[in-house]
């Protein structure tokens, strides 16, 4: 078993390269049960500000895994700021013992800061990382990726950056422009319905947003864009390996549905 947050494909790419039927986070949180029972548990995310997306905290805080073998697989593109310690400190204070933690280095997706274009030329070499993991995981393997005093000064640093600012900056990180054709791609890739369409076009509802960026970076006409600087603001990023409809089945929720699932039609 095996449970995946995703935002522009990365973490559902690795998830599909461990479990053949991965399951969506956001489409199981709001399960009243959540007790899973298998001989093998994982959790494959993407790390935001060195950290898994609030919605992953909120699961593992919730959910009861009942299992011999928990593990997580966490996604990044630049630096990872110790995020396995980091992760293994949530799942201790969650109560569940977990056995392996390990890091695939991919594509970054944040545009603030990375240029899509030059990000899609690096060879990251995702393969050779995703195929030990695979062993690792079929052997269970017990395991937490080190961390080194650079990392955790990194992700020190990371949060003296954020005491800077309000506490709900990132929930305040997008808007959406006049170019909006009210296609609704945007609110059915939300995994917390923070993008809705609202008379004909789309809007940013803060409060539950996970910064993920899906609603950026799915946009055909680029319209939902970044309240700050974009180091590229003409270059998108999905997953080349996931689809545009994974997407959609991974993270829309109840009453999302764009006019083109409306009206019978297909993405």
């Amino acid at each position: 078993m095996l449970f995946y947050f995703t935002g522009t494909g990365n973490s559902l790419y690795v998830a599909k390269g461990l479990e053949r039927q991965p399951i969506s986070i956001p489409q199981v949180m709001h399960r009243e049960d959540l007790i899973f029972s298998d001989d093998r548990i994982g959790i494959v995310a993407p790390i935001y500000g060195h950290e898994v997306p609030a919605m992953v905290r909120e699961f593992l805080e919730k959910a009861t895994f009942q299992t011999p073998y928990f593990y997580m697989i966490l996604t990044y593109g630049n630096r990872h700021g110790g995020a396995a310690e980091l992760a293994q400190a949530l799942c201790a204070r969650c109560g569940i013992p977990v056995r392996y933690i390990n890091l695939v280095h991919m594509v970054d997706n944040w545009l603030p800061a990375f240029d899509m274009e030059e990000e899609q030329r690096k060879d990251k070499h995702v393969e050779e990382q995703l195929a030990a993991i695979q062993t690792d995981v079929a052997q269970k393997v017990a395991w937490i990726a080190p961390v080194t005093e650079a990392d955790r000064a990194a992700h020190q640093a990371f949060l003296a950056g954020m005491r800077l600012a309000p506490p709900d900056a990132w929930q305040h990180l997008l808007r959406v422009s006049q170019d909006c054709i009210g296609c609704g791609i945007c609110q059915r890739v939300c995994p917390s319905a923070s993008i809705r369409l609202v008379e004909g076009r789309a809007k940013h509802v803060p409060g539950r947003c996970q910064t993920c960026l899906a609603c950026a970076h799915v946009c055909p006409r680029k319209a939902v864009q970044l309240t700050v600087p974009e180091k590229n603001p003409s270059a998108r990023y999905r997953n080349p390996h996931v689809t545009l409809q994974e997407l959609i089945q991974a993270n829309q929720q109840p009453g999302c549905a764009g006019p083109a699932e409306t009206e019978g039609g297909r993405v």
